[in-house]
C-alpha cells in the first residue's frame, strides 16, 4: 500500500509516518531524508543534487523523481511505502503517478491532516516560550512563511488526489494517539 500524509507544516505527518513504519512495516520516504542519503552514499543523483544544493538552486523535479525512484526499488517499499512530504506540486504528483504506474503500482490513500493555523502558530510561540525553537526554522515568522508556500504550492496537489477519489481527511488537531487510531480505522476499512 502507497500512502501520502498530507497537510501543511507542523501537521504531524512525520510523527504519524515513523508510526506507520513501526506498526505495518511501511518505510517513511522523505524527499529531504531521501535526498541526504543519496548525496552521502555518492549516488550519480545525489551528486548533481549536492552541486545544485551548495549553489543554492532547488533540485528539479526530474532529479526528486530520480531520487525516489532508486529508494522506492529498494528491497523494503515491495509491500509500498510512505509518503512523507512530497508530491508539493502538481506535476510531481504526476511523475510520482507516472513513476508507480511504470511498476505496476500506484498512489492507494491520501491521508489529510487538517490543522488549524492559528493553534501551529500558537504550538510554535509556546516551544520557544518554554527555551526557545527545536530547529534554527521554528519560528512564528518561519511557519508563517512555509505556510503560504503550502497553500500556494502544496494545497492544490489535495484536489488532484480529491479527483481521484483517494482523500481522506483526518483531525490532525487531536492527540497524537487519537489521530494514529483514526488512521488505523481506515486502513482496517480499507484492507477488505
Amino acid at each position: 500500500m502507497n500512502l501520502v500524509l498530507f497537510g501543511p507544516p507542523g501537521a504531524g505527518k512525520g510523527t504519524q509516518s515513523k508510526i506507520l513504519t513501526e506498526t505495518r512495516g511501511l518505510p517513511q520516504l522523505s524527499t529531504g531524508d531521501m535526498l541526504r542519503a543519496a548525496i552521502a552514499a555518492g549516488t550519480p543523483l545525489g551528486l548533481a543534487s549536492k552541486a545544485l544544493m551548495d549553489k543554492g538552486a532547488l533540485v528539479p523535479d526530474e532529479t526528486v523523481i530520480g531520487i525516489i525512484a532508486e529508494r522506492y526499488d529498494q528491497p523494503d517499499c515491495a509491500k509500498g511505502a510512505v509518503f512523507d512530504g512530497f508530491p508539493r506540486t502538481i506535476a510531481q504528483a504526476e511523475a510520482l503517478d507516472k513513476m508507480l504506474a511504470a511498476r505496476g503500482k500506484k498512489i492507494d490513500l491520501v491521508l489529510e491532516l487538517k490543522v488549524d493555523d492559528a493553534a501551529l502558530l500558537a504550538r510554535v510561540e509556546s516551544r520557544i516560550a518554554a527555551g526557545g525553537p527545536a530547529r534554527a526554522d521554528d519560528t512564528p515568522e518561519t511557519l508563517k512563511k512555509r505556510l503560504e508556500v503550502y497553500y500556494q504550492s502544496t494545497a492544490p496537489v489535495l484536489a488532484y488526489y480529491r479527483h481521484q477519489g483517494k482523500v481522506k481527511s483526518l483531525d490532525g488537531m487531536a492527540a497524537i494517539p487519537t489521530v494514529t487510531a483514526q488512521i488505523s480505522d481506515i486502513l482496517e476499512g480499507m484492507a477488505v
